[in-house]
């Protein structure tokens, strides 16, 4: 069975590389969907009987490992210098420093490899994030898949 839990946060970035509007520092409302898989609980007086996980379970996990650090933080990578000093000269600015171009691509795949360790540590059964499904905007988006990261 595969449950899916969204979320939503705020988060700025550029892409340095970029050829048009994408280099500039700019943001987006983005939309995250994690999905897990598992055999459904059927015990009865079990608060999961009927489920996979409580979906409040999964919230939890996606607030804590993804959206309460990058929810209105910087995303840069980390060998945009010029973008790097300026960020790091302001007093107290949410700055997320990645080993990656922070496009929705590489954004999705590690948000994966952060949420794939904690999901499967839920609960007392076998759990696997299947996919991360990051939007940048309501009609874009990238797919990190089980397949995509193998062990």
């Amino acid at each position: 069975m595969l449950i899916t839990r969204r979320l939503e946060f705020d988060a700025g970035h550029r892409i340095p590389d970029h050829r048009s509007l994408c280099r500039h520092l700019h943001g987006h409302r983005y939309a995250i969907e994690v999905t897990v898989a598992g055999d459904v609980t059927l015990r009865d007086g079990d608060p999961r009987n009927g489920m996979v996980l409580d979906f409040s379970e999964v919230k939890a996990v996606m607030r804590e490992v993804i959206v309460d650090r990058w929810d209105h933080a910087f995303l840069v990578y980390q060998g945009d210098t010029a973008i790097r000093s300026f960020l790091d000269s302001l007093p107290d600015h949410r700055t997320v420093v990645l080993d990656v171009v922070p496009t929705a691509e590489n954004l999705a795949a590690e948000a994966y490899r952060l949420l794939a360790g904690r999901i499967a540590q839920i609960g007392d059964k076998r759990l696997t994030l299947e996919q991360v499904r990051l939007y940048e905007t309501p009609n874009c988006w990238a797919d990190a898949t089980r397949a995509m990261f193998p062990g």
